[in-house]
């Protein structure tokens, strides 16, 4: 495990910003794409708006979800619309090199056949191992929509649906999340950094503990 370690987030942000650029140049000199998977919540909405207004060539980076509430994409609690109206709206991308989760007039069944079925066309049947997997960090220790102690903590699969009392949610798998080429995990505040350095001595029932140590790397604020 690693840790990037700055004093504010704008630093934090910078840091990132030059990963992402390098990785992306590197994949375009070799005529590669890079998979980007962003996550939701309200941690990474400065770092979206920063990545919004730098130089930063869009063409081969395609950009997936982790995970998403099964709300409209025009609704508040949508990781969709946090994306869009901080990052996507304001950038030079292709649809083509967006996939989203597909919540309206659907089934959530239905949504999660179609994101398996995009998954798998994208890596044309091979091994599925995204470039970066950025993930945030809910106080309980949960990644993506997989939360303390749940069933999804231990099985494997590309894409499934979890039922919560908040609401019904789609998730990738941890299986998914290990197997991809860097996980960045966003502690982008004091107290998550805090709350990190104390769940990481718990047990296994915590998601952050299941991560690839071999591939994370955390950008957390000292």
């Amino acid at each position: 495990m690693k840790f990037i370690e700055k004093r504010n987030e704008i630093s934090l942000i910078v840091e990132f910003i030059k990963i992402l650029k390098k990785e992306s140049s590197i994949k375009r000199e070799k005529g590669g794409r890079l998979s980007f998977v962003l996550t939701g919540g309200p941690s990474p909405k400065k770092l979206y708006q920063k990545l919004a207004s730098s130089k930063i060539n869009w063409k081969n980076i395609d950009l997936f979800w982790g995970d998403e509430r099964f709300v409209s994409q025009k609704s508040v609690n949508s990781n969709y619309k946090l994306v869009y109206d901080n990052l996507i709206k304001k950038i030079k991308i292709d649809n083509e090199n967006i996939y989203p989760f597909i919540t309206d007039n659907s089934t959530i069944k239905k949504s999660v056949k179609d994101y398996r079925k995009s998954i798998r066309r994208y890596f044309k049947k091979r091994n599925i191992s995204f470039d970066i997997f950025l993930l945030g960090m809910g106080n309980d220790g949960h990644i993506a929509s997989i939360f303390p102690k749940s069933k999804e903590l231990k099985k494997k699969f590309i894409v499934k649906s979890v039922v919560k009392k908040d609401f019904k949610r789609i998730t990738l798998g941890m299986n998914i999340i290990n197997n991809s080429k860097n996980i960045f995990l966003w502690l982008n505040t004091k107290k998550k950094t805090k709350i990190f350095k104390i769940l990481n001595k718990k047990d296994k029932n915590i998601p952050i503990n299941n991560l690839n140590k071999e591939k994370l790397t955390c950008y957390s604020i000292n």
